[in-house]
């Protein structure tokens, strides 16, 4: 298994809980932006955006850059990797357990279809 930081894949997870989170970070896959124009879709004040791109940086999923009084975002996908790798190493677990019950369930089905005939 893969190991990360609980502590990292926690932010990473608490940060994309959140819709307007999640949005933001499909805006920035497509470019860099300002803070001003990260905040235009969505129908609150330029400071609770601002505490939603706080939440991002610490999971380290984005990175400012100031030019001035202007605030550049810009997408960081290391750690959706990570997250991305935790939640592939689950899926495979599960998908294991789930073929092995589909299995054993096709087993118990033939060995009473006999005993009835």
């Amino acid at each position: 298994m893969v190991k990360h930081s609980s502590a990292a894949l926690n932010r990473v997870f608490a940060a994309l809980a959140d819709p307007t989170r999640r949005r933001i970070l499909s805006h920035l896959a497509r470019g860099d932006k300002c803070v001003t124009h990260l905040a235009r879709p969505h129908d609150m004040s330029l400071p609770a955006v601002s505490k939603h791109l706080r939440i991002l940086e610490r999971a380290g999923l984005l990175r400012r850059r100031r030019y001035g009084r202007v605030h550049e975002m810009q997408l960081e996908a290391k750690p959706l990797k990570q997250a991305a790798q935790w939640v592939e190493e689950y899926r495979k677990f599960w998908e294991g357990s789930l073929d092995r019950l589909a299995d054993y369930l096709q087993k118990t089905t033939r060995q009473s279809s006999k005993k009835k005939t």
